[in-house]
């Protein structure tokens, strides 16, 4: 399989004229994965990071016949589901989906492979697929096949049964586009806005809402599929559990970029990531001076915001990074904070001595993100300052360059103990703010079969 062009190539594949009617395949993939008693409301999965190495997320998901544990790199803005299949992939419910197909159409397959083996992962004549490692913003030729996958209901309060979808869409690539990726993961699990992502496959297959959040912290975290309430346990044990539903999230718009952002994509294709609205920036209630023409994503796809859980921290381009770090700076003068030596990839570190702690993180100046509805994120010390050693934290910001092709990039740091909620059906995102002001953190989701 011939790697692709990256993404600074700005590598095209015209457009396939195949289609298939989307509620014909849906039914389809229903009626193959009911092997359960009734429909679960919420899926959920465990979520790890690799905080030694990479700063990557790990959900794990079970994959084949015998099931299988998989560790797949979480990708928000990924297209699909893709693993190794080079690497001894063995399942006796393997299925390669042949051209032309309904499940090629769903797929937006580019191309139809040709073979002249037996049919097996990576040998298939079947619709072809560009898995993208977004890691090494590297992508290949892969095939598209279907196999069963296994992943555990909630209640959302407590967790229930293992379900199966019998004939789940997948992307087979090579063992070489593993490069960049955490020891011991098997690929990536897309969560993008596209019907055969995570997501869509699911919601499709369980006949829920087509909704999911996130909730992950410097060490585990949770993957939910399927609308609230969505719950948490106190930390104190004496304390109710921490609940969280759509009265308690703050909805903004979700965007659409129509200029495709990954590192090979069709011709006239929309990015299938996930952009939000940012009006304006504020440092300690004072409005930063900036280009906010840089806030608006142009007819050639450059400039927004995004977010983003393969990029360890929040990247901002050049000129907007100055006009924040600058007034970041200012604030913490005027609070008279101790500075200290740069700390790569963190220009402005700082020292604990007169840094007093609080329970949403060390007391330095607020960071807030006033957004589409009037919606403000706010970024207290707990998601904007990173701790290098007992003495010295840093702003966890990085300068992204003059030719950032999204102006703003909200990275995983500056996720971490909020809870998201993805909206695809009314394209909003809901979201909580930090939950450590609810007196709780995102690795206590309630993962036991009992409260």
């Amino acid at each position: 399989m011939a790697t692709l062009p990256t993404q600074s190539q700005s590598w095209l594949i015209p457009t396939s004229n195949t289609s298939f009617p989307f509620s014909f395949y849906c039914s389809s993939l229903h009626q193959l994965s009911l092997n359960n008693h009734s429909d679960p409301k919420h899926l959920f999965s465990p979520v790890t990071k690799d905080s030694a190495t990479t700063l990557q997320y790990i959900a794990q998901i079970n994959q084949r016949t015998p099931l299988v544990p998989l560790n797949l790199v979480v990708d928000l803005g990924g297209k699909f589901l893709w693993v190794d299949c080079e690497n001894h992939y063995t399942s006796s419910t393997y299925r390669p989906v042949r051209c032309p197909s309904a499940q090629c159409s769903l797929a937006k397959s580019d191309s139809c492979g040709d073979c002249f083996s037996s049919p097996k992962p990576g040998c298939n004549n079947t619709c072809g697929l560009i898995p993208d490692n977004t890691i090494t913003h590297s992508a290949t030729r892969g095939d598209l096949a279907e196999d069963v996958l296994s992943i555990q209901s909630t209640s959302g309060f407590n967790t229930g049964q293992n379900v199966v979808v019998s004939r789940f869409l997948f992307s087979c690539a090579p063992t070489s586009l593993l490069r960049g990726l955490a020891g011991g993961a098997s690929g990536m699990a897309g969560l993008g806005r596209t019907k055969i992502a995570l997501p869509s496959q699911l919601a499709s297959a369980f006949i829920f809402k087509r909704k999911f959040a996130f909730c992950f912290s410097s060490s585990d975290g949770v993957i939910i599929f399927g609308d609230g309430p969505y719950s948490f346990l106190a930390d104190n044990p004496s304390l109710p559990n921490v609940v969280f539903d759509s009265k308690s999230l703050t909805y903004t718009p979700l965007l659409i970029n129509h200029v495709s952002t990954a590192s090979a994509f069709l011709q006239g294709e929309s990015s299938v990531e996930y952009f939000i609205g940012v009006k304006t920036i504020k440092i300690d209630g004072k409005v930063v001076s900036l280009n906010s023409s840089l806030l608006s994503i142009d007819n050639k796809g450059v400039g927004g915001t995004k977010i983003s859980t393969v990029d360890p921290y929040t990247v901002l381009e050049a000129s907007i990074y100055k006009a924040v770090t600058d007034a970041f700076v200012k604030a913490s003068v005027a609070r008279n904070i101790t500075t200290e030596d740069s700390s790569p990839p963190f220009e402005f570190c700082y020292s604990f001595d007169n840094l007093p702690g609080t329970p949403l993180g060390a007391s330095v100046p607020t960071i807030e993100l006033l957004l589409q509805n009037n919606v403000i994120w706010s970024m207290f010390g707990a998601n904007s300052m990173v701790n290098i050693n007992d003495e010295v934290l840093c702003l966890g910001f990085v300068n992204g360059g003059v030719n950032l092709r999204t102006s703003i990039v909200i990275g995983g740091y500056q996720l971490e103990n909020n809870l998201l909620q993805f909206d695809l059906a009314a394209s909003r995102l809901g979201f909580s703010n930090t939950i450590f002001a609810h007196q709780t953190d995102c690795f206590r989701f309630n993962f036991t079969s009992t409260a």
